[in-house]
């Protein structure tokens, strides 16, 4: 076998910036940037879509995150009201008589903006990749 030596140094070094700019966390401050208006728009389409009687079913929704660990990426939408599965899921009424159809505010919203996520995070992640390639 014959022996030969590559001369990596380049490679290191461009190695060596990007794990420095991944570092600072710059791309995970523009990710987390990113799903702060998922978790805006999230909150404007679940409540758009929630009955309005007294509104306080409406104005108890919440978001928590975004929660970032190694390849994930999560929001918590939820609502905690009492009565929120029944509305979401649909009920009999009272005396056992009738069925009311659930209204399916956080199913829809979270389909919505699951078909929507690729488009809403795709410009954070080619600023990130551009970011880490200069």
């Amino acid at each position: 076998m014959a022996g030969f030596t590559i001369d990596d140094k380049e490679f290191q070094a461009w190695a060596k910036r990007v794990n420095e700019k991944i570092a600072t966390e710059s791309v995970k401050h523009g990710l987390e940037v990113t799903m702060q208006r998922v978790k805006a728009q999230s909150m404007k389409a679940v409540k758009s879509r929630t009955p309005v009687d007294t509104g306080h079913l409406r104005q108890t929704w919440h978001v928590d995150g975004p929660f970032i660990t190694g390849t994930v990426i999560a929001l918590k939408l939820y609502n905690n009201t009492e009565y929120a599965p029944f509305v979401e899921n649909g009920h009999r009424t009272r005396g056992g008589g009738g069925w009311v159809e659930g209204r399916f505010m956080l199913k829809n919203t979270v389909t919505e903006i699951d078909g929507e996520m690729s488009q809403l995070i795709a410009p954070s992640f080619e600023q990130a990749i551009r970011g880490l390639l200069d």
